[in-house]
């Protein structure tokens, strides 16, 4: 059983015609420990996809399941700050603040209960491959590949089943986009994450366990 399912997921827009989707009939299932790629032509609804996965937005058809949970029927915000993570392609993180202030944040922001959060955040920066010489740059000090993993140990603050990545590789170079999917492929068989990552590239597809087609 996934922890998370698409039931025959269909998506139109309020003032479109009736018969006139962005997609239809989706059946799509997630499950821990795994990693997965949708993928789609531009316009396909990728986008509009994982704003149904993370609640942003709702099907006009079918439902969204998460732990046997319509989420429909969830608490949305308690959902977002605690059950699934999003990596977003731009990082979006604050580039006023330091990179492990920008870790704790996330975990004020989600209540999590954590004694010591400079020690937790540092740990998480560890496990994404960066030390606390880097917890103390201000973002834009980082490269393109630190802020990534920035941006992985941030969504990893209050420990989610789930990881959302949009794009996540996409402003990254082949051995970065590589090193990225590594850290992505150890959260899913080490730490028993499901990985859910929307993508253009072919080399992203190669290295999960299922891909997803979007508008085939």
């Amino acid at each position: 059983m996934g922890i998370l399912k698409l039931e025959n997921v269909g998506y139109r827009y309020k003032d479109a015609p009736k018969d006139s989707y962005v997609f239809k009939d989706i059946n799509y299932e997630f499950e821990q420990g795994k990693m997965y790629a949708i993928k789609g032509k531009s316009g396909s609804g990728k986008t509009t996809l994982l704003s149904l996965i993370t609640g942003l937005e709702k099907c006009t058809e079918g439902k969204v399941v998460y732990d046997k949970k319509d989420l429909k029927k969830m608490n949305l915000d308690k959902y977002r700050n605690t059950d699934i993570g999003i990596v977003f392609q731009s990082y979006n993180l604050l580039p006023r603040l330091t990179a492990i202030e920008n870790i704790i944040l996330s975990m004020d922001v989600s209540k999590v209960k954590i004694k010591d959060k400079k020690k937790k955040a540092l740990e998480l920066m560890k496990s994404v491959g960066l030390f606390e010489e880097h917890s103390k740059r201000k973002i834009l000090k980082l490269s393109g590949g630190e802020q990534q993993r920035i941006a992985i140990a941030r969504s990893l603050s209050y420990n989610p089943k789930i990881i959302i990545a949009d794009e996540p590789t996409g402003n990254l170079d082949k051995d970065t986009e590589n090193e990225i999917l590594k850290i992505f492929r150890n959260l899913a068989t080490k730490e028993n994450k499901c990985i859910i990552i929307v993508t253009h590239s072919q080399n992203v597809c190669n290295k999960v366990d299922t891909v997803y087609e979007l508008g085939n």
